[in-house]
C-alpha cells in the first residue's frame, strides 16, 4: 500500500484528492426568496470577543498583548453595545470559554440586552492540530460553560480563526447545533454536507474581505503590519453590503471588540448601520438568520 504522506500532491491518486475535497462540502442553498417581514436583505453583524485568548492560545505571556485583549472588555464591548442599543440592532458575539470565564458579567449583559452568544472554542485553539477526542472535549466544555454563565445554551459555532478540522462538523452534529459560521463556500446560507451526507446544519458564511482584522491587525514583534485607512475599510464593507442588498441576499460581517472600537474606527460600524438602516433590511442574529433561511429556502 502506498504511503500517501510520502507522495507530493501532484502524485496523489484521484481517490486521495477527491477524499480531501469531499470531507465537508456546501450542499443545497438556503437562500430565501425574501427575508423576514419581506425585507430585501438580511444583515448579520458579529463580534469575536477573543480578548486575552489571542495571546494565551499559543502559550504567549506578553503583558502588552493581554492588555490589548482587556481593552476589548473595558472599552470595546461597552462601546459596541451602546452603539447597537442606539440603533436597536441585535448581533452575535462569539466567545472563547476562557474569555467568558474571565468576564462572566460581560456575557450576561450581552444576553440580557437581547444579543446572541455563540461558541468560539475553549482558549481560541486551532482545531486542525487537535485529535478528535481533544477537539470534542473542548467544544462540549465550551458549550456547557457558556450555558452555565448565561443561562442560554448556544446553537451556533464559529471556530477560532475559522480553523475547521476534518472532525469539526461531526462534533457539531453531536452537539445538535443549528448552524456554523466558519466557512466560505457561498455568500448566502447553505446546508453543510459531511462525506456527501446531509447534516441539516446551516452555514452562515464568512469571508476575510468582511473581517476587520485583516485590515488593522498587527504584531510589533512580527512582520504582520497591515493597515488600511478606516475610510477605505468602510468603502469595502459598504460595497459588500450594497451588492448583497441588490441581490436580495445576506450581508454578514465579522468584527472584533479590540479592533473595531478605537475612536478612529468605531465610526465605520456606525456609518454602516446608518447606511443599511436607510434601506429595506432585517438586522438579525446569526441564529435567527440560520433558522429563517433553512425554513424559508426557495
Amino acid at each position: 500500500m502506498t504511503d500517501m504522506s510520502k507522495l507530493e500532491p501532484w502524485q496523489w491518486p484521484e481517490a486521495q484528492w477527491r477524499h480531501l475535497v469531499g470531507q465537508v462540502r456546501a450542499g443545497r442553498s438556503y437562500r430565501p426568496a425574501s427575508w423576514k417581514n419581506g425585507a430585501r436583505c438580511a444583515v448579520a453583524l458579529s463580534f469575536d470577543s477573543d480578548h486575552e485568548t489571542n495571546e494565551l492560545r499559543d502559550g504567549g505571556k506578553s503583558i502588552g498583548r493581554m492588555s490589548w485583549g482587556q481593552y476589548g472588555n473595558r472599552i470595546g464591548i461597552p462601546r459596541v453595545l451602546a452603539l447597537l442599543d442606539r440603533y436597536d440592532v441585535k448581533a452575535t458575539f462569539y466567545v472563547p470559554a476562557v474569555a467568558a470565564l474571565l468576564y462572566e458579567d460581560e456575557q450576561r449583559r450581552i444576553v440580557a440586552e437581547g444579543h446572541e452568544i455563540g461558541i468560539h472554542g475553549w482558549i481560541h485553539e486551532l482545531n486542525s492540530i487537535l485529535p478528535y477526542e481533544a477537539e470534542r472535549d473542548l467544544m462540549f466544555r465550551s458549550t456547557d460553560t457558556l450555558e452555565r454563565i448565561t443561562g442560554v445554551r448556544p446553537v451556533g459555532l464559529r471556530t477560532p480563526s475559522w480553523d475547521f478540522s476534518p472532525n469539526t462538523l461531526k462534533i457539531e452534529t453531536e452537539l445538535g447545533l443549528l448552524y456554523d459560521s466558519s466557512l466560505m463556500a457561498d455568500e448566502d446560507c447553505y446546508e453543510l454536507e459531511l462525506h456527501g451526507e446531509k447534516t441539516g446544519i446551516v452555514e452562515v458564511p464568512v469571508e476575510w474581505i468582511r473581517d476587520d482584522a485583516v485590515y488593522f491587525m498587527m504584531n510589533r514583534f512580527q512582520s504582520l503590519r497591515p493597515y488600511t485607512p478606516p475610510a477605505d475599510v468602510l468603502d469595502i464593507f459598504t460595497r459588500e453590503f450594497d451588492a448583497a442588498y441588490e441581490a436580495g441576499g445576506l450581508f454578514q460581517l465579522t468584527m472584533h471588540p479590540h479592533i473595531i472600537t478605537p475612536r478612529s474606527r468605531i465610526w465605520i460600524l456606525e456609518e454602516l448601520i446608518r447606511h443599511a438602516k436607510a434601506k429595506d433590511v432585517w438586522f438579525a442574529t446569526h441564529a435567527e438568520v440560520a433558522a429563517y433561511a433553512r425554513e424559508h429556502a426557495a
